[in-house]
């Protein structure tokens, strides 16, 4: 959303990811979506900064059930 990154990290990592820099909760609706953060321009300044983000999208993705 515009230069801020949208990231699905679950429940098990969302309290944790929100410590961290440059990190809130997302609050689209004005009621905070448990499990998705936003990541502000500022926290993926570096190419592995955002690997990093890559890699916690995708380890929820891959602990879910298929369907």
């Amino acid at each position: 959303m515009n230069d801020v990154l949208i990231a699905r990290v679950g429940q098990e990592q969302y309290f944790q990811c929100l410590e961290l820099e440059h990190v809130c909760e997302m609050d689209f609706t004005g009621k905070p979506l448990k499990g998705m953060v936003y990541v502000d321009p500022e926290g993926l300044a570096e190419d592995e900064d955002l690997r990093a983000w890559i890699d916690r999208c995708m380890n929820f993705m891959n602990a879910r059930p298929p369907k």
